[in-house]
């Protein structure tokens, strides 16, 4: 946690979860957090400013960004915090101007979708691996592979050898380790799947990456990155992964990651950003970043991304808020935990955002 943005971070976060999970500029109804999937209640119409849902590992922004942007446009902005595979689904069905997703559309999305999309990154964040241990502050350390076999459980008890290897002198309980992972469709299981994927063949074979996968047997879905919390807070030796932010504002301690150079890296805006420095961005603005071969990098680190309809009934209002949301948006990021884009990418998206020069007349 970087000392010159935790007191204002904490105060701030305080004051974003204490407000509704539904980002609103005139509205208070809050989506089903009971539900396994959540859809938008507002239908997208030209009176009603813009409509959004999706991403929960992006909604501390936000929720900061939403009375923001009104005060500046006098636009309404309306964010609902459902999880990204449940606001693709509102985008796809229009019921949404934009949504909210920490992993890229899939081609299945992309078919049912019908009409082109565009994918505008909007912040770069950190998945942390947190845990409810009795004694056990930030710091303890894991490797993906250890942490692929947990999940996989094939490593059951917080004092097995491999853990105890890389956490020397820690006193460790001879417990069951108790996983939570996400029960919705999720761009932070998508981030977090892509990354074990990626240094654990068996994973890879066994589970795979994506908002959703078939979890193995055990442990405890929570709705949300809100709900994994609240789970890893009540269950004694618990173990899960959540956005940076709601690990901080939880007080739920997290864990140093084993990056492919072999450094622990705490997660941070510091080493999120490490993390993304020089990867290359691919035209569509779609990539995972995990798995980072920068020395300093947080290894489960991820875009995420607002997604929209170029041509839609709405284009240019939403096209308005992007470009908002990837300069002036950007001020805020580091004091919510997350980092800014590269100046790099604000440039390429800035660019494609621009309204098309009008055509000369003959």
């Amino acid at each position: 946690m970087q000392k010159s943005t935790s007191r204002f971070s904490s105060t701030l976060l305080a004051a974003l979860f204490a407000s509704s999970t539904m980002l609103v500029a005139g509205c208070s109804k809050k989506a089903d957090s009971s539900a396994t999937d959540s859809t938008a209640t507002t239908t997208a119409s030209a009176s009603t400013g813009l409509t959004g849902a999706g991403s929960t590992f992006v909604n501390p922004i936000m929720t900061h960004w939403a009375p923001e942007y009104q005060k500046e446009t006098g636009t309404p902005l309306n964010y609902q915090s459902v999880g990204s595979g449940a606001g693709i689904n509102n985008l796809i069905d229009h019921t949404v101007d934009f949504a909210g997703s920490d992993a890229p559309m899939n081609a299945d999305e992309m078919a049912r979708a019908k009409d082109p999309v565009v994918h505008v990154p909007d912040v770069i964040g950190a998945v942390c691996v947190s845990y409810n241990v009795a004694g056990m502050q930030n710091g303890l350390r894991f490797s993906g592979a250890v942490l692929a076999d947990i999940y996989l459980g094939k490593i059951k008890k917080w004092n097995d050898p491999q853990i105890m290897k890389l956490n020397p002198g820690k006193k460790l309980p001879n417990a069951a380790i108790f996983t939570v992972h996400r029960s919705d469709g999720s761009g932070t299981t998508a981030i977090f799947t892509d990354y074990l994927s990626k240094v654990s063949p068996d994973w890879k074979s066994a589970v795979g990456a994506g908002k959703e996968v078939k979890w193995p047997e055990g442990g405890l879905g929570g709705k949300g990155n809100e709900g994994v919390a609240g789970v890893l807070k009540q269950h004694d030796n618990s173990l899960g992964y959540v956005e940076l932010a709601y690990a901080v504002q939880n007080s739920i301690p997290y864990a140093d990651m084993q990056n492919s150079s072999g450094n622990f890296i705490a997660p941070s805006v510091a080493s999120a950003s490490a993390a993304a420095a020089g990867f290359p961005m691919p035209e569509n603005m779609t990539s995972f970043i995990t798995n980072t071969s920068a020395p300093q990098g947080y290894p489960i680190t991820g875009f995420s991304w607002l997604i929209f309809y170029p041509n839609g009934a709405k284009a240019d209002e939403v096209k308005k808020f992007m470009l908002w949301v990837v300069t002036k948006g950007q001020a805020d990021n580091e004091a919510l935990y997350y980092a800014p884009l590269p100046q790099s990418v604000v440039t390429a998206i800035s660019a494609q955002l621009q309204p098309a020069a009008p055509t000369a007349a003959k």
